[in-house]
């Protein structure tokens, strides 16, 4: 079993960035010959990686450190009226985790989303063999969050279950329920799922305050930011 002493990383070549224009991003990978267990994948997750599919990974560039991870303590947490309302609205929602696995419906929500949100992304254009990648090879306790709306499924939430919390991973939702704000109704819902368990943390990828897209996370507060090798309460941006 592999351990953090012996862990091998590479770097990639120097590339355009997803999210900054006029940049160039590198990214370190954890040797994926390595057996990375539910331990050392929570030891890898509090020193700021994250897994897509069957790679463990985190930005590596030299001139730039704008890729902060953030996470929130779930005990602190109190939701804002925004917040109150989104998971009013969604009450009639049904909620169920399952293991991560493919499934013809869970594609077509991906697909839709991708093709009507994210042209402009690095998943476009969505294939059945990106989504297995990306969501179901490598899963170390691996879940999806299904919910249903009246039986039909209209979001998906990949979430990996850690030691200390869990990882929101990637959720998709219906485009035409865009009112219901679902993307935020899931990160609320698996909130929830971590005081069950009793685990401390949501762990919610990384925050870039120059990226729009990304100022969602710092509405979930107090988020903790790891800056200089230590989790602290994100100032207010």
């Amino acid at each position: 079993m592999s351990s953090l002493r012996t862990l091998v990383f590479f770097a990639t070549p120097a590339h355009d960035c997803s999210y900054l224009p006029d940049r160039e991003a590198t990214t370190m990978f954890v040797d994926p010959r390595a057996n990375i267990d539910k331990k050392l994948y929570s030891q890898l997750t509090s020193l700021g990686f994250r897994r897509s599919g069957s790679h463990y990974y985190r930005p590596h560039c030299e001139a730039c450190n704008a890729c902060i991870p953030v996470r929130l303590n779930v005990n602190s947490f109190r939701p804002d009226r925004s917040q109150r309302r989104v998971m009013k609205k969604n009450s009639d929602l049904e909620c169920v985790l399952v293991p991560a696995a493919f499934s013809e419906r869970y594609y077509q929500l991906y697909a839709n989303y991708v093709e009507l949100r994210h042209k402009d992304g690095d998943m476009y254009p969505p294939s059945r063999e990106q989504f297995t990648s990306f969501l179901v090879e490598g899963a170390t306790d691996s879940l999806f969050l299904e919910i249903h709306e009246h039986g039909e499924l209209v979001a998906l939430a990949a979430v990996d279950a850690l030691e200390d919390g869990l990882s929101a991973i990637y959720t998709v939702f219906d485009p035409a329920l865009e009112h219901r704000s679902l993307g935020t109704f899931a990160v609320l819902w698996q909130i929830q799922e971590a005081r069950r368990r009793k685990l401390p943390y949501l762990y919610l990828g990384y925050w870039i305050k120059q990226c729009q897209k990304m100022n969602y996370k710092t509405r979930f507060k107090p988020i903790e930011a790891l800056q200089d090798g230590q989790w602290r309460v994100l100032e207010a941006p």
